[in-house]
This record gives structure tokens, C-alpha cells and sequence, in this order.
């Protein structure tokens, strides 16, 4: 019989789960046998893990096909992962894949910043002088389902894990109706998108 650990999640809540589960979680989280092709950036962007992390956690060690690798924990949780591509779902729908990738690095690169909050959730539905952040989440786009290939660039963002040019912003200059935004310095144009910071 399998003994159980009894976990306080919340005031009045427990939550009880089998110690070998708890176990078994934990090693399918942090090892992972390497594939024949696996490299370190293809492993960071399968599990939206920064790449850096990655080669630290294995001190940046040949992969060797039938070794264990370790994963280290996620910086992201999944349901931040599945909110960020909702987003680039809605603002990048049409754009290149590139596009939808430097749109969830805005986010992050958001997250860091002192200008904004500082987590995910906060940050994408950010409300400041009565105007929202992203448009999505005001006209209610960001409720539809992600697209895989915004999930991709979601963990693809992840991984780079910010190199990049620090963009803080995204506009597409034919739509936008704030003069501030054309003020920012531009740090690249990927389809109809500027970004900048």
C-alpha cells in the first residue's frame, strides 16, 4: 500500500498524493535520455527552457545519444506559456515566424524591465491611463485558443532567453494611432511589425 503525503495547498484545502508519484514527477522533470539529433537548442526549445540554463544544468557537456540529460525546473509556468501564445496568436496572426517569436520576447523582455510589471500575467493584461497594453486582451482575442506555431515561438523565446535586441514594444505602422510608439527607437522590422524599445 502506498503511503500518502498530505500537502496544505490553501486555507482549508489538502491535497493528498502518493509519495512514489511525487517521486516519479520529479525524475520525468529533471532527466531526459538524449536523442539521436538532440542539441541543446533544439532540447531548450521543445521545453521552452532557456537555453543557457540548459548548458549550465549539464556544464555544457557533449550530448551523447542514450545518456541522461537534466532539464532544469521551468522558468515559465505552462499556463504563462499557453497565455503568451494566445497573444502571439492574436497580435501575430499572418506575420512571419519570426515575428510571432519577437512578440513573445517582448513579453519577456517586459517581465525584466523596471518600466513594467514583473510577471507574465500581469504584464499582458496591463491597464495603464485607461488604455490596455495589447489590444487582444481588450477586444478579447486573447481568449481563443493558441495555434502550435504560437507555442513553438513561445518556447522558442523562452530559450533564447534574452539575447536579442531588447524590444519592449511592437507596432505595425500603418495601423497605429499613438504618436509616442513612433518615437522609439526601432530595433528591427519583421513583416508588418517594428519593434523597439
Amino acid at each position: 500500500m502506498k503511503k500518502l503525503k498530505k500537502l496544505i495547498v490553501a486555507a482549508g484545502l489538502v491535497l493528498s498524493i502518493s509519495a512514489f508519484t511525487l517521486i516519479d514527477q520529479a525524475e520525468a522533470a529533471t532527466n531526459r535520455t538524449i536523442q539521436s539529433g538532440d542539441t541543446y537548442w533544439k532540447v531548450a526549445t521543445g521545453f521552452g527552457i532557456p537555453v543557457s540554463d540548459l548548458m549550465k544544468a549539464n556544464k555544457n557537456k557533449p550530448l551523447i545519444t542514450g545518456q541522461n540529460m537534466i532539464l532544469p525546473n521551468a522558468t515559465v509556468s505552462p499556463a504563462d506559456k499557453d497565455l503568451m501564445a494566445r497573444l502571439v496568436r492574436a497580435e501575430a496572426v499572418g506575420e512571419p515566424y519570426a515575428g510571432k517569436v519577437a512578440v513573445a520576447v517582448v513579453v519577456l523582455n517586459r517581465v525584466k524591465s523596471d518600466q513594467f510589471p514583473n510577471n507574465i500575467r500581469s504584464v499582458i493584461y496591463e491597464k495603464s491611463n485607461g488604455y490596455y497594453a495589447f489590444t487582444p486582451v481588450q477586444n478579447g482575442e486573447i481568449n481563443k485558443a493558441a495555434d502550435a506555431e504560437s507555442k513553438r515561438a513561445v518556447n522558442e523565446a523562452i530559450a533564447l532567453g534574452g539575447q536579442g535586441n531588447g524590444s519592449l514594444y511592437f507596432f505595425n505602422p500603418k495601423t497605429a494611432t499613438s504618436n509616442w510608439i513612433l518615437t522609439r527607437e526601432v530595433t528591427v522590422t519583421i513583416g508588418n511589425h517594428r519593434f523597439a524599445r
